[in-house]
């Protein structure tokens, strides 16, 4: 029978290899996501233990969000994809997300009678 498990060697290869194709993971979907949107642009947000968030907002004012694993897996990724990264999410580029009544109905949640946030 085949050994299936993957070993660590001293020098963290293993680890290496899973964070290489988790970058290249997300820096094609990023890079998929600028294609249908006319380009994109990215900020990204630590959230501790859990990694990284990556904001995504294209040029007809589209947005979507991904996760990575690592802050560092998240710029990569980023990088690599080929969109303006900003620091923060404020000012021109948060003015650049365009909402709908979903967004807006969620938002509200309870308070203004629209769908519970559960």
């Amino acid at each position: 029978m085949a050994d299936t498990q993957q070993v660590d060697d001293s020098t963290g290869a293993a680890h290496d290899t899973r964070a290489e194709r988790r970058t290249a993971r997300l820096a094609k979907e990023i890079a998929g996501f600028a294609r249908a949107h006319g380009g994109a642009e990215a900020q990204v947000a630590y959230l501790g233990q859990k990694g990284a968030r990556i904001v995504l907002v294209g040029e007809d004012g589209g947005w979507g969000d991904l996760v990575a694993p690592t802050y560092e897996i998240a710029e990569e990724a980023v990088k690599k994809a080929g969109v303006t990264v900003h620091e923060t999410f404020d000012g021109e580029f948060a003015a650049k997300v365009k909402t709908g009544p979903y967004e807006w109905e969620r938002m509200a949640g309870i308070q203004l009678g629209g769908p519970r946030n559960s």
